[in-house]
């Protein structure tokens, strides 16, 4: 059923938005961090999305559609999207001189992280956006299928 293969489009964008939230959740906690596990101080993570397929552009997949034919490849879903990796921000951490904090090298200065409220909050606002409209989807889905189901009676 269609309907299925457009839920599962959802599930991974709401499963995608939700670790993106985490992402930035752990960014802000660790905001003031200055000493790893790796060493240093905690330096930002950013979350990558990639098309769950990107074999068939929407137009291609419409057309199909269109025609009759079958949207999805056998098992392979089409459409959605997918985390292809958590990676680290590489901008440079920020020096701050205070010769009295254990982490201040020889110098005095302590290095922070890169974290930037300014922009995690927006990001965090974008991420609940995305993740509220995929609910929005997902609960019209639900609708229009138990509406075809009462159409049976």
């Amino acid at each position: 059923m269609a309907f299925l293969n457009t839920m599962s489009i959802v599930g991974s964008g709401l499963t995608a938005q939700q670790l993106r939230l985490d992402v930035i959740s752990e960014n802000v906690t660790n905001a003031s961090t200055t000493r790893t596990e790796n060493g240093g101080a905690y330096r930002r993570k950013m979350v990558r999305f990639e098309s769950n397929t990107g074999a068939d552009s929407f137009r291609a997949a419409m057309e199909r559609a269109a025609k009759g034919q079958p949207v999805s490849r056998g098992n392979q879903m089409v459409g959605g999207v997918r985390v292809t990796d958590i990676m680290e921000d590489p901008s440079d951490l920020k020096l701050v001189y205070d010769p009295t904090h254990p982490d201040a090298d020889e110098e005095g200065y302590v290095s922070l992280p890169n974290v930037d409220m300014v922009k995690e909050i927006p990001d965090a606002m974008a991420a609940s956006q995305a993740y509220s409209s995929n609910v929005t989807v997902f609960n019209t889905i639900k609708t229009v299928a138990l509406k075809g189901l009462e159409l049976g009676k």
